[in-house]
């Protein structure tokens, strides 16, 4: 196959390795241009590594971005995690049309945090979907989807890098080939099951110590390794990063109030919760780097009980 893929960083990388090591052709790159001094795209450094014609422009709706697809002459359009929008005068212009990959079960999450969220929720089964873009966020015909497992105790990290990326980009190849071979079908989603969040910023990864000991964790879990769960310590914002849930065992096991120190230890740092304790092993102070939370307590000479 002729492939034409949008995308960018790590993930879209991967797709592009993935169908040139099988053999596929791919004619061009789509990448969203760089903010100055940003971190360079590892998806369109390996595309002009590899002497690929890339194409940055602002906006996918300018006749531009849509004259440079036509000239790529591609069976099919590959989008590859894509922040920016696709018009349908863009997608359809590919012989096979367009499939973009989305890393949740559609139409559950739709947005831009969809990894988060089920973490967030204490939901225990995610996966990816494989999908035609419409004009709608998220909203299009169903092609393939993959399910998988959200561990007790995963990361957001965890459950990106060792789960959904590889699957979804095996799907990506996998979708490419049923559509090229017209051996798909197409399900419409249905809306009445439909949810969508947007980002995790600050408001939604700030810890509220009141929740129950399970959300707290959830919580931290789902913001792990970024934006990172926030609170404040010893007067200091800061952000939780490895942690482990300590439930009650009992209704008098929790001593002290939500929120405050229970322990500190050589490498940690024990919070209160309701229904238990929050084991926080690594943070990260404003300002500062990230750290063992033993070490960041003897810095601030925090004790048990100083809230």
């Amino acid at each position: 196959m002729r492939i034409a893929i949008t995308g960018q960083q790590e993930f879209g990388k991967a797709v592009l390795e993935a169908f040139r090591a099988r053999g596929d052709e791919v004619a061009g790159v789509f990448c969203i241009p760089e903010k100055v001094g940003a971190k360079p795209d590892v998806l369109r450094e390996a595309a002009h590594f590899h002497g690929l014609p890339v194409f940055q422009f602002s906006s996918l709706r300018s006749s531009f971005a849509e004259q440079a697809l036509r000239e790529l002459d591609a069976d099919i359009g590959i989008m590859a995690y894509v922040v920016q929008f696709a018009p349908q005068a863009f997608v359809n212009i590919p012989r096979c049309g367009t499939i973009q990959f989305h890393p949740s079960l559609l139409p559950r999450h739709r947005g831009p945090s969809s990894i988060s969220w089920p973490i967030a929720l204490g939901e225990t089964t995610t996966g990816i979907t494989i999908f035609r873009p419409t004009d709608g966020l998220d909203e299009g015909p169903v092609i393939l989807q993959k399910s998988c497992p959200i561990g007790p105790d995963e990361t957001l990290g965890e459950l990106y890098f060792n789960k959904l990326f590889p699957m979804g980009v095996a799907a990506l190849l996998e979708a490419a080939d049923l559509v090229a071979a017209g051996g798909h079908e197409e399900r419409a989603q249905d809306e009445a099951k439909a949810s969508y969040e947007g980002w995790f910023h600050e408001d939604e990864s700030r810890i509220n110590w009141s929740q129950h000991v399970d959300q707290v964790y959830n919580l931290i879990r789902a913001c792990n390794p970024a934006p990172g769960a926030w609170t404040v310590l010893g007067g200091v914002k800061t952000w939780l990063y490895d942690a482990r849930k300590h439930p009650s065992r009992t209704h008098g096991d929790v001593a002290g109030k939500p929120g405050t120190i229970a322990a500190v230890s050589a490498t940690s740092i024990e919070i209160n919760a309701q229904g238990g304790r929050i084991e926080v092993l690594k943070l990260r102070p404003e300002g500062g780097r990230k750290l063992a939370a033993g070490e960041f307590a003897r810095e601030r000479g925090l004790t048990a009980s100083a809230a």
